[in-house]
């Protein structure tokens, strides 16, 4: 089996769409979640070790087998509407006839696996963001269109707001908000959408939220108030991340993960249990790789083919800073408790497959990159916003 394996990646060494920089990048994030959930002290407890390397491999080949396909159909208004149907039925279903996992009907079992199906529905909004607004850029001026476009992410954030993944929720107003932004939305109509956010946040906090979304929240602006209720994740996790120090304490010898105080430390807290091991060093390249990624990333979605192509990689783009930032964030104690992974090192096969097939699909989009100049790469992102302006001064 591992043969056939290696032999399948040798093989596609020779496939000039890939790019090996981006590829490479990846390859020590996935090392470094691996490390940080293995237990170098008993070898039966490496239960999570062992189930993500078999979901890395899983994600590694998903990535090459959809890399060596023409994704062309997924700019079809049929195929992307079918997506979107599906994931808004799947969610739909879970809603009612799911069992909660820790405040959140969010999963899908499968006997021993399990699946969440927010994941794949983030690639899904970014496939039909990026269509929308393909066809659409040049009357962006036109609210309507922001309007429409909100409609479809409200729709998969209301389903995700409902089964208690606050998180994922918060990523989908992010993806949207993101994509207004680059398509070339007016300022104007963009205060409008934060006027309307803050509108509805308030009715949230009134009408929705339940009493332990109000109590992270609260948490978040005095975290030291009931650290142990409340307040104790993420109480612990500032403790794991400042233990650190500039070198760390060691693989293997974390005391916050390894003995249990820190929760969830393979997903929902992983960056500090690394943190704590390897020091403000680690930290530092933790963030390096993840900027060569988000750098690679964009070189490859500027030398789209179309503007579907170049709205489909700032997508993922905006997809994963947002889960980036929102994960190192609330293990720091910057922003509140939500839950959301850290891309490629966090524990968990849903989000490593979402991640890995839409970076498949952005290799199989550079078979039709086009090596433009610079200034002709900066002159058609911008040339939405020039078009905008100029409506709105005459």
């Amino acid at each position: 089996m591992f043969q056939s394996i290696s032999q399948f990646f040798v093989e596609h060494l020779r496939k000039p769409h890939i790019d090996w920089i981006l590829f490479f990048a990846i390859l020590p994030l996935l090392g470094a979640g691996l490390v940080t959930m293995t237990s170098f002290v008993d070898g039966s407890a490496n239960y999570f070790f062992d189930k993500q390397l078999m979901w890395i491999i899983i994600s590694l080949v998903l990535f090459f087998l959809i890399s060596s396909f023409d994704v062309g159909f997924l700019n079809r208004t049929f195929v992307l509407v079918t997506f979107f149907c599906v994931v808004v039925v799947i969610l739909a279903v879970l809603l009612v006839l799911g069992k909660a996992t820790q405040g959140a009907v969010s999963w899908i079992h499968f006997g021993g696996f399990s699946v969440q199906p927010s994941d794949p529905a983030k690639l899904v909004l970014i496939l039909i963001l990026a269509k929308y607004f393909n066809r659409r850029h040049i009357e962006i001026a036109n609210i309507r269109h922001i309007i429409v476009s909100g409609l479809y992410a409200f729709i998969f954030f209301a389903l995700i707001f409902l089964q208690g993944d606050f998180g994922d929720a918060i990523v989908m107003f992010f993806i949207w908000l993101g994509m207004i932004m680059v398509s070339g939305v007016s300022k104007k109509h963009l205060l409008m959408v934060f006027v309307g956010g803050t509108v509805a946040f308030t009715a949230l906090w009134m009408f929705v939220f339940l009493p332990y979304q109000k109590a992270r929240i609260m948490t978040f602006i005095h975290p030291l108030t009931d650290i142990r209720g409340t307040g104790y994740n993420a109480y612990q996790s500032t403790i794991a991340v400042g233990s650190g120090e500039t070198f760390g304490k060691g693989i293997g010898y974390g005391t916050q993960s390894r003995l249990k105080f820190l929760p969830e430390y393979q997903t929902d807290f992983v960056f500090a249990a690394f943190a704590e091991e390897w020091g403000f060093v680690g930290v530092a390249m933790l963030f390096f790789l993840f900027f060569v990624v988000i750098w690679r990333i964009l070189v490859n979605a500027l030398h789209g083919s179309s503007n579907f192509e170049i709205l489909f990689g700032l997508g993922l783009v905006i997809m994963f800073i947002s889960l980036f930032t929102i994960h190192v964030g609330m293990n720091i104690g910057l922003l509140p408790v939500t839950g959301n992974v850290i891309p490629f090192v966090s524990y968990g096969g849903s989000h490593l497959l979402t991640e890995f097939a839409g970076l498949g699909i952005l290799m199989s989009m550079r078979r039709n990159s086009r090596p433009v100049h610079q200034d002709d790469i900066t002159n058609e992102m911008l040339s939405v916003n020039m078009r905008v302006f100029s409506r709105v001064r005459n």
